[in-house]
């Protein structure tokens, strides 16, 4: 008995020459589709640069049960970032599109097949010395040279490459043809033996469902599928076949009829809601001049990113991910402001091991006097203290700070909000700090307002401090 794993590249529907889907709507679809357990996510080839890392970056912690695989070409500068995007995922996989074909090193690659040979080696080294499973998908393997092919499939083997898969890219092979292909590449490959085989099946012919049957029989353990895209093998085709001739053919496979049919309603109905008036006219808003703007669940991380740069932060990727996801959660009960946001970016983003805690804080204040601070901090195990008198108890606590660390920070903003009620109630501060023309957000809690901007205080600062040192 042979045991089919069958690699989803559902994923792929998220390519913008088939169709365009909000980050919203891309997330659903991923939820369901771990939710379901299938074998492997395959996200489109990452070309966008920063709009597929924060993607990536979203889903990767989404991604439970299934391998989040993410398709990359042979760019040194994008085969890092890809690494760097789906680390977090429970079970990351990169897949190195390699271009094996004459026509495809030459007006896809621009290399000459020996230049070729050493991307491909120097690429899949980058992706197996991360500790990321390595997959190399040979493109138009079918029109390859077979030395050449051979000497490829070889390459990538070496540098540690767990995963081979051939591509039909052309679709110019029968059923019978691909056999034979696949037949015969493993006679001169042994040690294809000892690695997971995978096909990528063109259905130009319309005989995709038939050529993945049979190299399932040759010995092939993952069929890539997709959701809707032309030219491609349908999942639903090949799970029709599995399901209903799968043991007269000796082939198992994780699928199911009721999860197969979910996967695919749910992406359907998905990209029938996608259309929405309200997306585009809330971004036009958020970046407007007029700062009573608000967001809603309906407003994907583009919007969010719009209005984080309208604050005047400038996130990483991955920061930019954490502030959605802390978002989606919050929207799901109210929307939110340019204060809330304010207070999600300092609470989630650029978290950072502190350089200063608090430890104390001594103020003197009132109408006949002037306000006076001393508060002391820990820095390396080691107590620093300073000392301030300024205009109210929170600008001496604030210069009492800038004393401890020698220079001055332009007070951005500074917000103190109640977070329960009564006479006891929590403080939240946020304070916002600008150095070397960059934002850096800090928030601080504590049953003291005073209290609660010092620590907010601090949390920026730690924040300045860790990005000048690294």
């Amino acid at each position: 008995m042979k045991k089919a794993a069958v690699a989803d590249a559902t994923l792929r529907l998220f390519d913008n020459t088939v169709c365009s889907l909000g980050f919203k709507e891309k997330i659903e679809i991923v939820k369901q589709l771990d939710r379901l357990s299938v074998d492997v996510i395959e996200t489109a080839p990452l070309l966008n640069g920063k709009s597929d890392v924060l993607f990536l970056h979203t889903i990767a912690p989404l991604t439970q049960k299934c391998t989040l695989s993410c398709a990359v070409p042979l760019d040194d500068e994008l085969v890092a970032l890809s690494c760097k995007a789906v680390i977090k995922a429970a079970k990351p996989r990169i897949n190195i599109i390699a271009p094996v074909s004459a026509v495809q090193m030459e007006y896809h690659c621009h290399k000459k097949p020996d230049a070729v040979l050493d991307k491909i080696r120097s690429v899949t080294e980058t992706v197996r010395n991360a500790g990321i499973e390595t997959e190399v998908s040979f493109a138009d393997a079918t029109r390859a040279e077979r030395d050449f092919l051979v000497s490829a499939i070889k390459t990538a083997v070496r540098a540690g490459a767990r995963i081979i898969t051939l591509c039909d890219s052309a679709g110019v092979m029968l059923p019978g043809e691909l056999l034979e292909f696949i037949s015969g590449l493993k006679k001169d490959l042994p040690e294809l033996d000892s690695l997971i085989l995978s096909v990528e099946c063109s259905d130009e012919l319309h005989m995709a469902p038939a050529c993945a049957i049979l190299c399932i029989g040759a010995g092939v353990q993952q069929i890539k599928t997709a959701i809707g895209i032309p030219g491609r093998l349908e999942l639903k085709a090949l799970a029709d076949i599995m399901l209903t001739k799968g043991d007269a053919l000796g082939i198992t496979a994780s699928l199911n009829r009721t999860a197969c049919s979910s996967i695919i309603s749910a992406v359907e109905k998905i990209i029938s809601g996608q259309s929405s008036a309200a997306a585009p006219e809330r971004r036009k808003d958020i970046a407007s001049n007029s700062g009573d703007w608000k967001l809603s669940i309906a407003d994907d991380m583009v919007a969010i990113g719009d209005a984080v740069k309208k604050l005047g932060y400038e996130l990483s990727a991955e920061d930019l991910g954490n502030v959605f996801n802390e978002f989606q959660r919050i929207a799901q009960k109210k929307e939110l402001g340019p204060k809330d946001l304010d207070a999600i970016v300092a609470t989630v983003a650029m978290q950072v091991p502190p350089t200063y805690t608090l430890k104390s804080f001594v103020i003197n204040s009132g109408n006949i006097i002037t306000s006076m601070a001393h508060v002391v901090l820990m820095k390396n195990d080691e107590e620093v203290q300073g000392f301030s008198m300024g205009d109210g108890p929170i600008d001496a606590a604030f210069l009492s700070i800038e004393n401890i660390v020698g220079r001055h920070f332009e007070l951005d903003d500074f917000q103190i909000t109640a977070v329960t009620e009564g006479r006891e109630a929590v403080g939240s501060g946020i304070v916002r700090l600008r150095s070397n023309g960059k934002l850096y957000s800090g928030k601080g809690i504590s049953t003291d307002v005073i209290g609660a901007g010092i620590r907010a205080y601090v949390d920026a600062l730690n924040k300045i401090c860790y990005e000048e040192n690294n």
